[in-house]
């Protein structure tokens, strides 16, 4: 062996294999070059998006005191061991979806507009994407309880989302049915379908108007993107997958009964902790239901929708359940960040420290709708330079103070921002900046958030 050559270096993604099990190696120093040291070695950046439909119930939700010495909410509780690594932020809006909530959900992301004219933009997972694809074997990862994902391509077509985990997990860690062959002949004909498309719609566009042309060259984008992705997967079949141990493959590779919501959501974040360990992709959304759909939690005692839960009315047994429902979620959101802290980074450091999570709902009340004030939790990130420990609150110096005690009062903020400055947007684009994206401008953000 030539030491000074470091032809002892084994790759990062090495397995023992025999009789056909895989063994993953742990995170070993033969692993890392002669000039750097664990805890020296940058890992990748990564982010993760979790979606909470039809806001929460405010008033237990609601953290009152801004700063570093605030007190968790009910709703909130859970997370309080994770104090050090959490951001809660209060008064952040999204101001195209002011009067509006069919689409919060659309927008959560990217800040768009909404109207009957009006195409949504990208999402900022995508634009993150864009700069991680080519490190890894998927640009991003969509998982959804409904459809659509949380993801939008820069001409406004909303990516779909997968939402079986035995799905899930076949898709990111197992060969293609029939073999790597099979799967390339497949994407090659694809591309050649689309190569023979693009082909005849150009000479189409030359008999078409100035409108026409518009919606085409919006077409081509797309097809393009397609195209992209189908040479991207090409070339990744040359790559070996990943090989999960047989522990992870059981707790992962699963269906989970609908009364089991816990072992699904919980099933879902390990397969997210999966995919950023093993580096198969850098960026994951996740969304636990739409505006209209949110299913419910059998097996805690609701058996009303979430929709139906927030439209409550002033009903006290609904406003409790709403209440359950939102701890039941956040709890599992800690869950997330309990197996990220604790899976070793290629740097032996926390996971967490080098993902950034963010929990929330592009609603805040939804018995009125209410899209301001949006319940939003910032987690993680620490090596990329966040710092944690405060409630971020921008809706103090511009409000009376939060009356909890008079609901009326307080439901009101949660419908018109008080602080009108305050975009989301600005908390996107530091969780893009912070990912290495190359931006001073994102959505509708007037200003970076600085954390």
């Amino acid at each position: 062996m030539n030491f000074h050559s470091q032809s002892w270096l084994i790759n990062r993604r090495h397995a023992l294999c025999a009789a056909g099990t895989f063994i993953p190696l742990p995170f070993l120093e033969c692993m890392i070059p002669l000039n750097a040291s664990d805890k020296n070695l940058e890992a990748p950046r990564r982010s993760a998006f979790i979606y909470l439909a039809n806001g929460v119930h405010s008033l237990n939700y609601q953290i009152t005191k801004s700063g570093k010495d605030y007190d968790f909410s009910r709703s909130l509780k859970s997370l309080e061991k994770y104090r050090k690594v959490i951001t809660p932020f209060s008064g952040l809006h999204h101001p195209g979806s002011l009067g509006h909530h069919h689409n919060c959900i659309d927008i959560w992301l990217t800040g768009g507009k909404i109207g009957p004219s009006e195409r949504n933009t990208i999402s900022v997972d995508q634009k993150m994407a864009e700069f991680t694809a080519r490190h890894t074997r998927y640009p991003s990862m969509e998982i959804a309880l409904t459809q659509g994902s949380l993801a939008w391509t820069a001409d406004g077509v909303q990516l779909p989302a997968m939402r079986r985990c035995s799905q899930i997990f076949s898709s990111l860690f197992e060969e293609p049915k029939g073999g790597v062959a099979a799967q390339r002949r497949a994407l090659r004909r694809k591309a050649s379908v689309l190569d023979d498309n693009l082909a005849e719609v150009r000479r189409l566009k030359q008999k078409m108007g100035t409108n026409d042309k518009g919606r085409l060259d919006q077409y081509l984008n797309s097809i393009r993107e397609a195209e992209i992705r189908t040479r991207r997967a090409d070339v990744w079949l040359d790559t070996p997958l990943p090989k999960i141990s047989e522990g992870d493959r059981k707790r992962t590779k699963r269906d989970i009964p609908n009364t089991q919501a816990g072992d699904y959501f919980r099933t879902v974040y390990d397969l997210m902790v999966l995919a950023f360990q093993t580096d198969v992709t850098r960026v994951a959304t996740f969304s636990l239901g739409g505006e209209g759909d949110a299913f419910a939690i059998p097996e805690i005692g609701i058996t009303e929708s979430r929709h139906q839960l927030s439209h409550h009315g002033g009903d006290a047994g609904y406003m409790e359940k709403l209440t359950k429902y939102d701890t039941f979620a956040i709890e599992q959101f800690g869950y997330f960040l309990s197996r990220l802290e604790e899976t070793k980074d290629l740097n032996g450091k926390s996971l967490l420290g080098s993902t950034m999570a963010m929990f929330g709902s592009g609603m805040s009340y939804g018995h009125s709708h209410g899209n301001a004030n949006l319940p939003l939790v910032l987690a993680g990130g620490t090596d990329l330079g966040l710092k944690h420990g405060n409630h971020v609150d921008f809706n103090q110096g511009h409000f009376g103070g939060y009356q909890l005690g008079k609901p009326g009062e307080h439901y009101r903020l949660c419908s018109r921002p008080a602080n009108s400055d305050a975009h989301m947007s600005n908390l996107l684009l530091l969780m893009a900046q912070r990912m290495g994206v190359d931006i001073d401008q994102f959505g509708d953000s007037n200003a970076v958030i600085e954390l």
